[in-house]
């Protein structure tokens, strides 16, 4: 009898070892894809199409010095005009497609709005704007491993600098003339840059975790004689799925962003704080929360809509600049 028990046990665990092994990460549940505002997330089966659509919303006001919030009259004791603000609107389209079980294409373009408020030395205040397509990224992820409902991929792209780095605008000091705007209202980078990632996933039943380190390096110099600092980030999350068609997520982000390398000859790095390569760069954490809605079945089965809101934990910034505020983040995909 108990040679029987243990026979019977020994093929019990290996059947459910078996099905343990064959058991891949579901990208058919809510959290199958991560909070919306996560890149390079998943990967998709041989011919899979998918096409997304995001619109971030990002907003910096008021001002840090380090880790500390200064006020407006320090900095411009410093220099004879500070921003106080600058909303940003993004809108990004993406598309993924799969030649192969191990591999997916991707690319995304985007289209930038944005505005700074500034504030002189004498009192005045004025806006400038900056609109236009950014840089284009293309890529490919790479599936390692898919088994034991865990994945593992990487990510390996180009940033093409198709984004404008010359964009100008009427400043009080110039008018009527328009000027050169500093570095945070330029649109693209200038450069070609290496876009890397790593990505973890895992899943059980109600709950799904993922993992993802990521870095921009910037190559070479853009044409104006300067080129933007790295970025490196870690993102870790967690979300459980309520029904079958929402899913909740919790995430927390860290990362780093390099100063910028050399000047724009064009800028007078005394007149304004964000002409002033000193205030470029910075470390800090965010953390966010989100929901995920799946249509699992019917006529608009595989859409899929995320939204997710984020504030900063933690920044410590180089020189002056603008601290960061909320950022909200909207999202279809559709999976054909």
């Amino acid at each position: 009898m108990k040679k029987l028990f243990y026979a019977i046990l020994f093929m019990a665990t290996t059947t459910y070892a078996q099905e343990l092994e064959s058991t891949k990460w579901m990208g058919n549940r809510p959290d199958g894809h991560a909070p919306i505002s996560v890149m390079g997330d998943h990967t998709h089966g041989k011919g899979e199409l998918m096409f997304s659509y995001r619109y971030m919303y990002m907003n910096m006001e008021d001002l840090n010095r380090g880790s500390n919030n200064v006020s407006f009259q320090d900095a411009l004791s410093e220099y004879m005009v500070t921003p106080t603000s600058m909303p940003m609107n993004m809108h990004m389209l993406g598309m993924m497609y799969a030649p192969s079980d191990k591999i997916t294409l991707v690319a995304m373009a985007n289209y930038v709005d944005s505005e700074m408020e500034h504030l002189t030395r004498m009192g005045s205040t004025f806006t400038t704007e900056a609109s236009g397509f950014g840089d284009l990224k293309v890529g490919a992820l790479y599936t390692f491993f898919n088994k034991n409902s865990q994945q593992l991929h990487g990510q390996i792209g180009v940033s093409i600098p198709t984004g404008n780095i010359d964009i100008e605008d009427v400043t009080p000091a110039s008018s009527p003339n328009e000027v050169i705007l500093p570095y945070p209202m330029q649109i693209g980078s200038g450069t070609f840059d290496a876009e890397l990632a790593l990505t973890y996933l895992k899943q059980w039943i109600g709950w799904s975790f993922g993992s993802q380190v990521r870095t921009t390096i910037r190559t070479g110099i853009n044409d104006n004689d300067y080129r933007l600092g790295n970025r490196y980030t870690i993102n870790n999350w967690f979300a459980h799925n309520a029904t079958d068609w929402l899913s909740f997520s919790g995430r927390v982000e860290f990362g780093t962003i390099d100063r910028i390398e050399g000047a724009n000859p064009a800028l007078n790095p005394m007149m304004v704080i964000t002409a002033d390569t000193v205030n470029s760069g910075m470390t800090y954490a965010n953390a966010a929360i989100g929901f995920n809605l799946y249509a699992f079945q019917g006529g608009l089965k595989n859409l899929r809509f995320g939204f997710e809101a984020a504030l900063p934990l933690f920044q410590n910034m180089n020189g002056i600049q603008l601290r960061n505020k909320e950022t909200l983040t909207f999202g279809l995909q559709y999976a054909l």
